[in-house]
């Protein structure tokens, strides 16, 4: 507590959600958005309750990702009712902002926004909660940080030297704020070609292997495929295809780590509190 004003300092857990999960990368372009929202719709259809905070502020396309544009309604003591898209309750900036109308603020007001999404949205009882975060090491991490515990965090690259240059201080930049990395995912590893066969366009296994350098799982590979970006632009994430289909097989295998990891870290951190 905070002296004499009992307010509680530091990150406080959010009511009634199990795992925070934040969705970062180094670089922008490698399709970070398009992995958390293919995550949360895997999660969902896996019989998870998912929430989702669009926390790139200034490029949020989740909303179209998900196919709602309406701005959110406002209920009870100046509480926002999150959108629920696909089995996925979600906000962003873009529902409020909607249009080609940038979003210009500089870092205390990017921290109130982070913390509005957070603690005035209705989110209910989740079993997740991902942050999509803003490519980059800036300043919604460090509020991110601070607002809530989190239980760990993604990192998407593709498999390129260059990509995964960022993706290394992504990674770092979690150490610093004492936040574990669940693993790395490898965005437009390769594509299929009529013929069969597989063209390597960004560096196949690259990503897997600075895990590996780093000492942390991987979580797996998304192949470069048109209809998944068709699935973004249309608001049908391919992840609604379900786990045994050839479009969304490899975002459930990510889930599926995602899951397994998410709770063992909970474990973890369940024998420290015992302990102590």
């Amino acid at each position: 507590m905070s002296a004499g004003h009992g307010v509680p300092q530091g990150p406080q857990p959010l009511p009634g959600v199990s795992h925070v999960v934040a969705v970062g990368s180094g670089k922008g372009g490698v399709g970070k958005t398009t992995v958390a929202v293919n995550l949360a719709v895997a999660l969902g259809r896996m019989g998870y309750r998912v929430g989702l905070v669009d926390a790139d502020i200034y490029g949020p396309n989740v909303p179209t990702m998900l196919g709602v544009t309406r701005q959110p309604n406002v209920i009870g003591e100046n509480r926002i009712e999150p959108i629920l898209s696909h089995g996925v309750k979600f906000i962003s900036v873009g529902l409020i902002s909607p249009g080609d109308k940038p979003m210009m603020m500089r870092g205390p007001m990017l921290h109130q926004i982070i913390r509005q999404f957070l603690m005035q949205v209705e989110w209910g009882d989740l079993d997740f909660l991902l942050i999509d975060l803003p490519p980059g090491t800036g300043d919604v991490v460090i509020s991110l940080v601070q607002t809530v515990p989190l239980t760990g965090a993604v990192v998407v690259s593709t498999g390129s030297s260059v990509a995964l240059e960022d993706a290394r201080k992504a990674l770092e930049m979690f150490h610093q704020v004492k936040v574990e990395v669940l693993g790395l995912v490898e965005n437009m590893s390769q594509m299929r070609m009529p013929d069969g066969s597989m063209l390597d366009v960004f560096g196949a296994g690259g990503t897997e292997r600075t895990a590996q350098q780093f000492g942390l799982e991987f979580l797996g590979s998304v192949d470069m495929n048109p209809a998944v970006r068709k699935g973004g632009d249309t608001g049908m994430p391919v992840a609604l295809a379900g786990p045994d289909s050839e479009l969304g097989r490899n975002f459930y295998d990510v889930a599926k780590k995602v899951v397994d990891a998410a709770e063992r870290v909970a474990d973890a951190e369940g024998d420290v509190l015992e302990i102590s």
